[in-house]
């Protein structure tokens, strides 16, 4: 009988199936196209110039290596419901619990982040708003959207995705058509590649630096294995995600920043304006800061929405697996579990509020301390493809379904190659502070998981004892 009562609980607190192949496939584009490529890549083109085509396919290759070794893990472990977990199953409970809290931590500082970027953005259209209330009632509107269901959050990212997609697809087809001399004054403009200090005027090693500033843009394909998990086909979503990321990086990043730097002299370019703008005010495209400022709004929002879905889910996985409190395992009759989505939420109020309070302390450490995690996180994946693959080698499995290439020779390069970012980021003084605030959160991570073994272990003795 309480195997009865276990089993309908188990049930009831189950996530939901209810994500379409249309959704999953969005969330993917919408993974990595975010305000990093529409604002941040201006930061990349004013350091390396026109080069910086090299430092986005470099920084490419790498990202494409770690989802091909997410993809192999995921297709081999169909049951496991959140990319951290794999993690767990490779390296151990220390790393599944360091990583999961992590990356929890990660997704929860970027709610904040995000919600002041597009109250920011809106304040210009309604200067009366102060931004905070403007933040706080995005926060809100996001937070009843993943309330409502699973499937609630699919459309508005497939929605907000489809926007982007369109948006770049547009954005190249209209610069690159300028670059090639249509309504162009003096004809075909690609000799900007070399015009202004060479292709590489700032040297090669400005080109490699700039993999550290590049790579964060493109982090966010990994929250396709948490979706997938929501999905009917959770294997074959994960297997056609990592089949189809590369044609996306060349479309989406490489495209556009290829025509941006025809168009435009890069001298021109600015740090923290967007470069897509410029662009297209360069073309005599009307309305273009109206237009790409709607545009970024909705890469903040999509981004925003992504981030307590994934928050919430990472967070529910903890809780099944007990290093986190047991009550947020529960779940709506939506099958939403809604006290983690609603926990996201405080978290993000609480960071609205320090970025009120106290914006140059409390809220700028807590985004530093977020800095260098990702990069930790996707050195931990490629370590456990190695580990997962030798553990089936060494029982003798057939070979994985969707095998990394040229392994094992691949998987150590997108590990050294994550390893140098991190080194990068600690001797390149604009990286430094975010590397050693990230470093404290990572010890905070690893020290928990001490206190919570040691305090489960005396848990266990108590009952022993008892019985």
């Amino acid at each position: 009988m309480n195997d009865a009562a276990s089993g309908v609980a188990t049930e009831r607190n189950e996530l939901s199936r209810s994500l379409r192949p249309r959704h999953v496939s969005m969330i993917t584009i919408g993974g990595i196209i975010g305000a990093g490529l529409f604002v941040g890549s201006s930061v990349a083109i004013a350091a390396a110039g026109p080069a910086i085509i090299i430092s986005y396919a470099l920084t490419g290759v790498l990202v494409l290596l770690i989802m091909r070794a997410l993809g192999e893990m995921a297709v081999e472990m169909p049951e496991v419901r959140s990319f951290t977990e794999f993690t767990r199953a490779a390296c151990g409970n220390w790393a599944g619990f360091s990583v999961g809290w992590l990356y929890w931590y990660f997704w929860a500082v970027v709610i904040p982040v995000e919600a002041i970027a597009g109250a920011t953005i809106i304040r210009g259209w309604l200067p009366v708003l102060p931004t905070w209330l403007i933040g706080v009632a995005l926060m809100a509107c996001m937070t009843g959207v993943n309330l409502m269901s699973a499937r609630a959050y699919g459309e508005f990212e497939f929605w907000f995705s489809s926007i982007k997609v369109a948006a770049i697809i547009c954005f190249i087809v209209v610069v690159g058509a300028y670059a090639c001399g249509y309504r162009s004054p003096t004809g075909p403009t690609f000799s900007n590649l070399v015009a202004y200090g060479g292709f590489a005027p700032r040297g090669a090693f400005a080109v490699l630096a700039s993999v550290t500033t590049v790579i964060w843009s493109m982090m966010g394909a990994e929250v396709v294995t948490i979706a997938a998990a929501e999905s009917p086909e959770p294997a074959r979503a994960v297997a056609r995600m990592t089949s189809t990321i590369i044609s996306r990086i060349v479309l989406f990043y490489i495209g556009s920043v290829f025509v941006i730097v025809c168009a435009v002299p890069w001298s021109r370019v600015v740090p923290a304006q967007s470069p897509f703008t410029l662009a297209l005010d360069v073309v005599h495209f009307p309305y273009a800061s109206a237009v790409m400022a709607a545009v970024i709004l909705t890469a903040v929002l999509s981004c925003l929405n992504s981030s307590f879905y994934v928050a919430s889910r990472v967070l529910f996985v903890l809780a099944t697996r007990g290093d986190a409190p047991r009550w947020l395992v529960r779940t709506n009759r939506r099958h939403v579990p809604a006290r983690a989505v609603l926990l996201a939420s405080v978290v993000g109020f609480a960071g609205v509020i320090a970025a009120k309070l106290s914006p140059g302390v409390v809220f700028a450490f807590l985004v530093n301390a977020s800095g260098a995690i990702i990069a930790l996180i996707y050195l931990m994946i490629g370590v456990s493809q190695v580990r997962s693959r030798r553990a089936r080698e060494r029982a003798g499995a057939p070979a994985p379904l969707l095998p990394m290439w040229c392994f094992p020779w691949l998987s150590y390069f997108a590990i050294a190659g994550m390893a140098l970012v991190l080194i990068a980021m600690a001797l390149t003084p604009s990286h430094r502070a975010e590397f050693w605030a990230s470093t404290v959160s990572i010890a905070v991570a690893l020290l928990a998981f001490v206190i919570f073994r040691r305090g489960r272990a005396a848990v266990g003795q108590d009952r022993g004892a008892t019985g």
